[in-house]
């Protein structure tokens, strides 16, 4: 992994990490809160039962303690209810006054007998009460047994659910906030890296010309016209002219032509394979009838990138091959180039497009990211189709092909 994938990956860790921990002490804090206030709850449901058994069991008591009973009761909101040992509901209290057709300034507990709005109602609450929490029981001096029943109040329902909501909220926004600043990030990077481009584009232009006009001057000196070494020469500097087009070309969006695939890949095995070690050899198959809307300078240097990717991974000698297809049915063209190089692992067949990745001591890790760019720009695509150590590699483009013609003589 290059340098900059490595220190990227290691501060999201140690981000996902932070995060982890700061939503962790927020979770276990609010628990530990909740624990508290539902432990408080209990006891309010356990004063709650017993002043209404003090109210029931001590009639002869004092007005003024039976009035202090009283309002320590109705001071304890809690929904709750009281069931005797046969599940008979006694008494209850904060619960939908719609449902139990009870208002509460007149009456807010009933005998198991009385008539209510909607029975089912209770039932369905006193199911509840049960699968939250025990019961409190209740001995009262005649033997019988009250079981008092209560579920959570409104507000430490939402506190329970609070950290939860909360998180998400934050982690929505931390996700929006980090998409807006790594596109801000990636403008910016694409700014710079079209800028040097032009400037190095503008820098080449001057000694481009005047190595072609130093080229004019010896043929006429020498009268070498024809000489085979100069003509080298010249298409040398033709193709630093096409260099430095294609760098001048970043940034904008390029113009696209029909052009026949086969002849594009063609001419350019010709021009590179004379500039490579003659232990390399170079095939060419497919179909020759294929057309496709391209930039040629830029599909050129799609074409050099890949071609010198496979030479390089050639140690001593072997074959660099490419084969244009067509899937008709889906209107794709294939371009498959093939090397019998030391391959690459499949851990790295995404990675190998990103800025920066290379395995070469020398390499910057740029021409494959170029070529993942310029093949985006010919609304293509570029991936590792198969590979495996020791034996090679194949990168597949997959472009959208135009139309097909009749056959013409390939020179």
């Amino acid at each position: 992994m290059n340098p900059y994938q490595y220190n990227k990956q290691r501060w999201k860790f140690l981000l996902l990490i932070f995060a982890a921990i700061i939503a962790g002490a927020s979770l276990f804090y609010t628990n530990n809160l909740v624990k508290n206030l539902s432990a408080s709850e209990r006891t309010k449901a356990q004063v709650w039962a017993m002043s209404t058994k003090s109210i029931i069991t001590m009639p002869d008591v004092d007005d003024e303690f039976i009035t202090f009973i009283y309002a320590v009761r109705d001071s304890l909101a809690l929904p709750a209810i009281i069931t005797d040992q046969k599940d008979n509901i006694i008494f209850w209290r904060d619960l939908d006054s719609t449902k139990t057709n009870i208002r509460h300034s007149e009456q807010d507990s009933v005998a198991a007998n009385s008539p209510v709005y909607d029975p089912g109602y209770f039932q369905k609450e006193l199911k509840e009460m049960k699968r939250s929490h025990p019961p409190i029981t209740i001995n009262l001096d005649n033997g019988d047994q009250w079981q008092v029943f209560y579920k959570d109040s409104n507000e430490l329902i939402q506190l329970r659910i609070f950290p939860y909501v909360q998180l998400s909220v934050i982690a929505i926004f931390l996700i929006i906030a980090y998409t807006v600043f790594n596109s801000i990030k990636k403008s910016e990077q694409n700014l710079v890296w079209v800028g040097m481009a032009k400037e190095a584009a503008h820098q080449l232009g001057t000694p481009i010309s005047s190595l072609m006009g130093w080229l004019e001057l010896v043929r006429m000196r020498f009268d070498a016209e024809d000489d085979n070494i100069l003509n080298e020469m010249e298409r040398d500097v033709k193709r630093l002219e096409i260099v430095a087009d294609r760098f001048s070309k970043i940034g904008s969006i390029p113009s696209l032509s029909n052009y026949n695939v086969y002849t594009i890949v063609n001419d350019f095995i010709n021009y590179f394979r004379v500039r490579t070690s003659d232990k390399i050899t170079f095939t060419l198959t497919g179909d020759t009838h294929i057309e496709a809307k391209l930039n040629a300078p830029l599909f050129d240097w799609i074409l050099e990138n890949l071609l010198k990717n496979a030479v390089n991974a050639i140690e001593s000698e072997g074959l660099v091959s490419v084969n244009i297809s067509e899937n008709i049915a889906k209107e794709e063209i294939f371009i498959d180039i093939s090397d019998t190089g030391k391959g690459i692992p499949k851990s790295n067949f995404e990675t190998v497009f990103q800025p920066g990745f290379t395995t070469r001591k020398r390499g910057w890790g740029l021409g494959l990211s170029l070529t993942k760019r310029m093949v985006d720009y010919h609304k293509g695509q570029i991936f590792v189709k198969e590979s495996e150590i020791g034996k090679g590699t194949t990168f597949r483009i997959v472009l959208k092909s135009n139309l097909r013609y009749e056959p013409t003589q390939i020179g």
